[in-house]
């Protein structure tokens, strides 16, 4: 399963939108505190060019925010990302592969 790295603040409800929808998922995550602590802001800022949060990371994927996250998951392209996606290939058996 992917790194997911969150960076967030103590009163923001957008970033516990988002732990709660990755958390839903299943999705374990590190949460990154920034309020308070200038080096991990300075982080944030110099990783995703943003100053709001949530600032939402899978492995190096730069997701965004609450937002982007919502909309992933609305157009099925987070599953995939957050390695949940089912195998869309199916299995074939020997007995389908040759059909003599």
């Amino acid at each position: 399963m992917p790194s997911v790295i969150i960076y967030t603040t103590l009163i923001c409800p957008y970033c516990v939108r988002a732990k709660n929808l990755l958390k839903k998922k299943g999705v374990e995550f590190k949460e990154l505190r920034i309020d308070g602590n200038r080096e991990l802001m300075r982080e944030m800022l110099e990783r995703s060019k943003r100053r709001t949060v949530p600032q939402i990371f899978i492995d190096d994927y730069h997701v965004g925010g609450y937002d982007d996250l919502a909309e992933l998951n609305a157009f099925g392209k987070l599953d995939p990302l957050l390695g949940l996606a089912p195998d869309l290939e199916p299995e074939v058996t020997e007995e389908e592969a040759d059909p003599t």
